[in-house]
Order: structure tokens, then sequence, then C-alpha cells
């Protein structure tokens, strides 16, 4: 009896021992560990800090008010991504998007190995973790599932008793769809509605403003209903409640935009008086934090709340809880593919200025994306600009790219005055050009890579992530260097790109291509003949590519088999539907000499209304290129499930 009571104290000590060495070493508490908080995340989708805790005070919203006065408001706070899939991957993985081959709009690529959504971690050490209920991953599936209810009956009222939550509510009401629909019971006048220097005055730009502030006053309704329900539940004072927008407003030249106005989100955090050691020492109800906070460090936050050293994978940086950190000093934002328009820029802001280089100067930020389109402001807008009747700043939008962008943002917080070539700024720019370079290697971007050769290398059955631990086959330090030479629209250098076009490594063939492109006639020319033979290149990104320079600059015939070979990749069933894309963009923008080739688009069948996650972009660029009429890709319905009959 005495040699086992002996027994058991051992065993009970060795316990004791695991638990506090797993403690300390910030691993995932044992068993249940009582009395950690509760953590409520209130998002809402496509706003920017048009609120008065921001200091405008054009939509009247009390609740987030009386939030802000009790918890802390975010002064810098991004999205990392100005649309709403790769800012929530981004979220969700602890991992920029870019770094997975997840930036893409409405992508479909597998986690990185060993990865997994932070909400699984949480489940792992106790918590509940509830979604309601937009997901929106640009992740295929996750290795383990992160929720234990995701739907729109999700709540945390269906935990155990005394069980720890986490729980996500979240609201579409502020839906860039929402800023246009109609008929709307108007509240706030438009004729009091400020608008941005860079959209026109018009009644379209004030009544979408004036409805889009309508909209917060609801949601702000909305927001009251959660919170007073949290105090109801008896857990408010053990509850950190966590409110944001997904990225900047649903108005032109913010979603969707690589600047400011399209990362810059509202981000309010009340920490109740049980939980303030989780804040820091410099935590004070009603204070504004400079502190920068992005997307990125949710992730790392959550985990840290909990008691959880963060994951090495991420990338962020927790701004609350047991394993807090200083602040960084720099947010980093990432644009690409838009729906069925590609681009690449990437930004970075400090808490003056903001820095964007442009990988695609040939293209404007204001590219014709159908979802956008149908919002009356950004019809209005551009319709003014093919009238010629736009001032210099609200044509910036849909004009050329310049290959860089700095802005004060203290001095010019509607970004509308490049500095990029003021001398006095020069060190500016250097420091932030030099932090991009470092921050790309360091994340691992592989935003560089054409998501047609991601898919043309990989069918899908490998991380993206992967081709980066390939030097032969994406040496970054080189495509780096290669593709802001490329951007650069100068002479500098032109003998490199020449070179890379020739190049066996079809990321590099692709960056010398775009570098010709760019250059225009004179980049043409530089690379002629090697441009000849690669239209016929079997990559879908390095020949596409190939041929828009040498079906505008080319001779007759060249001009004709660069355009037969630009509808063989616009029909997915010849390469891959981002092949189609990508082809389909080109012919766009060749505009009336693609008129050969118009005949040849017109027998390439729709695709289901489905497609990618119920985004068609290539119909929808069928109908633009005018291959087929809007009314005949309206008669493909969506399939029904079970067995498909073939006609």
């Amino acid at each position: 009896m005495k040699n086992s009571r002996y027994r058991l104290l051992a065993t009970a000590a060795m316990l004791v021992a695991l638990v506090v060495t797993s403690i300390a070493r910030g691993e995932e508490p044992v068993g249940n560990q009582p009395d950690r908080p509760n953590i409520l995340w209130l998002s809402t989708e496509d706003i920017g800090p048009e609120l008065n805790c921001y200091g405008d005070a054009t939509a009247k919203t009390p609740t987030l008010d009386a939030l802000a006065s009790q918890g802390v408001v975010y002064d810098y706070a991004w999205s990392n991504y100005p649309v709403c899939a790769p800012a929530r991957t981004t979220i969700i993985s602890g991992m920029y998007g870019a770094s997975c081959g997840a930036g893409n709009m409405r992508s479909s690529v597998l986690l990185p190995e060993g990865v997994d959504a932070f909400p699984h971690y949480l489940r792992q050490a106790g918590y509940y973790c509830t979604n309601n209920s937009k997901t929106d991953y640009n992740y295929r599936k996750m290795p383990n599932d992160p929720w234990d209810e995701s739907s729109n009956k999700a709540h945390y009222r269906k935990r155990e008793k005394d069980q720890p939550f986490f729980a996500v509510f979240n609201y579409t009401g502020t839906h860039e769809s929402k800023i246009r629909k109609r008929p709307h019971d108007a509240v706030i006048d438009p004729a009091t509605v400020s608008v941005k220097s860079y959209w026109p005055d018009t009644p379209e730009v004030r009544q979408d403003l004036a409805q889009y502030y309508d909209n917060l006053e609801t949601m702000d309704q909305w927001l009251k209903k959660h919170l007073d329900e949290l105090e109801k539940s008896g857990e408010a004072d053990n509850t950190i409640v966590v409110f944001f927008g997904d990225h900047g407003s649903g108005m032109p030249r913010h979603k969707r935009f690589a600047g400011d106005s399209g990362m810059r989100v509202p981000f309010v955090v009340h920490v109740p008086e049980k939980w303030k050691s989780y804040a820091g020492d410099d935590y004070a109800a009603g204070q504004h934090s400079s502190r920068p906070v992005g997307f990125i460090d949710l992730a790392p936050t959550m985990l840290s709340i909990a008691g959880i050293k963060p994951k090495k994978h991420m990338q962020g940086h927790a701004f609350l809880g047991s394993f807090r950190t200083d602040a960084p000093q720099y947010l980093y934002g990432f644009r690409d593919r838009m729906d069925e328009r590609p681009d690449t820029s990437r930004s970075i802001r400090d808490d003056r200025f903001i820095y964007v280089r442009n990988y695609m100067p040939h293209l404007p930020a204001g590219q014709h994306v159908n979802y956008q389109m149908q919002t009356p402001t950004t019809r209005v807008w551009r319709e003014m600009y093919d009238a010629g009747k736009l001032n210099d700043v609200q044509r910036q939008f849909w004009e050329l790219h310049p290959p860089e962008e700095l802005y004060d943002l203290i001095n010019d917080p509607e970004e509308t005055k490049n500095l990029v070539g003021d001398a006095k700024f020069a060190d500016v720019l250097k420091r932030f050009r030099d932090e991009h370079r470092s921050s790309y290697l360091r994340f691992g971007d592989t935003g560089l890579i054409p998501e047609v050769t991601i898919k043309a290398i990989d069918d899908g059955s490998q991380p993206p992530r992967t081709l980066l631990g390939n030097k032969q086959s994406f040496p970054m330090d080189e495509i780096f260097d290669l593709a802001n030479l490329a951007a650069d629209r100068s002479d500098r250098g032109r003998a490199d790109l020449v070179s890379a076009v020739a190049s066996p490594n079809p990321t590099v063939a692709y960056w010398g291509a775009i570098g010709a492109l760019v250059d225009g006639q004179a980049g043409f020319e530089s690379a002629r003949e090697t441009l000849l033979q690669r239209v016929d290149d079997e990559n879908p990104a390095v020949a596409i590519a190939c041929c828009e320079l040498v079906a505008t600059y080319g001779s007759d015939d060249q001009q004709t088999d660069a355009l037969n070979r630009l509808a063989y990749f616009a029909d997915y069933r010849n390469s891959n539907v981002l092949g189609s894309v990508a082809a389909l963009n080109v012919i766009d923008r060749l505009g009336d000499k693609a008129e050969l080739i118009k005949s040849s688009l017109s027998k390439v069948p729709p695709m289901d209304p489905d497609f990618s996650r119920g985004k068609d972009y290539i119909n929808r660029l069928l109908i633009k290129v005018g291959a087929v009429e809007e009314k005949e890709q309206k008669k493909v319905k969506k399939p029904k499930k079970g067995k498909r009959k073939e006609k």
C-alpha cells in the first residue's frame, strides 16, 4: 500500500512537471486549463475606416463608438490583401497568401505541409470554435477541420459548460453588392457626403457613397445584437472582443486596390479588466494605438491569448496574450489576380509612407473587372474617362500603372501625389525598395510565378510553396531582380531582358517577355527572333506573353500566327482554365486586332456557372471580347447533382 501511494505521488509529480514544461515552452495546454479568456470576432465586409471612431462622423454608429471608448482603436490596421478570399486565406493560415500560392482571387491550392488552420490549434487546446459562417479561403482543403461548427447556425452557446470559446460572426450587409442594390431606403442625404478627389462628383457617386454610409448604420445594429447577446450570456467580462472589416470599402479604388485605401480597415479590440495583463502595460480604454496590425497577426495573437506559442510557420506578430511581441515597423500588402483580371502589385507602409511596386505597368489599376463594373460609380467614372471629362487626379486610376509609387500618407492621405522621382524622398524610396526585396525573400513570395506556370508544372497535387525549395526551377533572387527590371520602362538592362526571353526556365523567360512588352515596339524589336520562336512554347504563360508582343508589333503573317495561337489557348479544353483566362485577357487588350479570331472563339463552349467557386471568369471574358452574346451565356445552367448526361 505504501509503495503504491509513493508511485501515485511520483506519477502526479511527473504529470505536473510535464504540464509546467509544456506551458513554459508555449505548447498546447494539456487537458482542460481553467479560466482562459473567450474570444469573440465580429467581422463585417468591405468597409474601411469611414467611421466616427476614426474621425468620420457621417454615419451614426453608437454601438461601435461605445466599444471603441472601452477598448483600443488601431489606427494602422491592414487586411494585407484588398479583396476577401486572399485576405481570409491569410487570416486562417497565419501565412501571406502569396507565400502559399494562394494570393489570386478564387484560387484553390493546398496548404504547405505541416500547416493547419489556426482554430485547429485552439480546438486541440480545449476551445470550442465556431464560424458563422463565411469561409472563402483559397485553400482546397484543410488537413484537419478547424471548426466545431461552421454554418449560419453556429454559436458559442452550444459549447460544453465552462468550455472557453473562439467564435466568429460575419456581417454581409456592408458588402460591395449592397452599395448598388436598388431600390434603397435612404437615410443619409447624398448631398452631405464627402467625395474623394479621385472620384468625379456626380449623382451616381454620391448615391453609392450615401448608401455605403447607410449600410454602416445598419451594421451597427447587428453589432449591438451580438454584444447584447454576449452580455446576457454572462460571458462579457471573460471575453476579448475583436471587431474588424475584411478590407477597404466596396467603392472602386478601395477594394481591389493595392494602396492604403484598399488595405486599411477598422480594427477595434476590447480586453475586459480581468484580462488586461494580456494587452500589455500600454493598454488603456478609449485610446488609439499606433502599433501596425495586419491580418497576418491574427493567427499568432489568438494562439498567444490561449497560452499557445505561435507556430513557426506563422509570419505575423502576436499583439496580445502571453507571447506578444514588439511592434513591427512595416505592414505588407499584396495584389494578384482579381477575378478575371491578372495583375501583380506589392505594397509596404510604415507610420507615414506607403510604397507600391507594380509588376504589370503595361496595365491600368482600373482594369475592367466585370463584378466591379456593376457599381454605378465605376461605370460613370469609366464613361467620363473615355469621354475625356476627368481631371489629372481622377484619370490616374484608369491609366497605366507607374512602375513604383510612393505617397506621404500624412500630407497626402488620398495617395494622389507620387513622390517617386522627388529627390527629397530618395532615401525613403531606397529604404522601401530594400525592404521590399528583403521581405520578398523572407516570406517566400510565389506571386512572381505566373499562375499558368504553377498549373503547368504542378497538376495541383502539391502545395505551390514547394516550388520555392527548388532553386533550379525558381531562383528567387534572379527572378525578383529580373521582374523589377522588366517593370522599369527604361533602356537600362535591356540586354539582360533579351537574354532572359531565351532562357529554358519558363518563369525567367516570362519576365523577359513582360519586360519587352513594357518597352513596347523597342522591346519587341530587341528580342524579335526569340519572341517569334517562343510563340509556340509549350509553357502557356511564356507563349501567351510572346503572342501579345507579336500580335501587336509583328508583320501581318506573324500577327495571324500569334492570334491563332491565342485562340488555341483561349479554349480551355486545349490548355487549362488559367491559360484560357490569360489568353482572353490578351485578346481583349488587342481589341480590333483580334477580329480575325472572333469566329474561332465563338465556338468555345461556355463553362458551367459554378466554375471556380461560382465565378465564371471565362464566360465573362468571352462576352467582353465580343465572341458570344450575353444572352447565349445565360442559357448555361448549373448542372444538377448526380451523373450528367452527355449531349
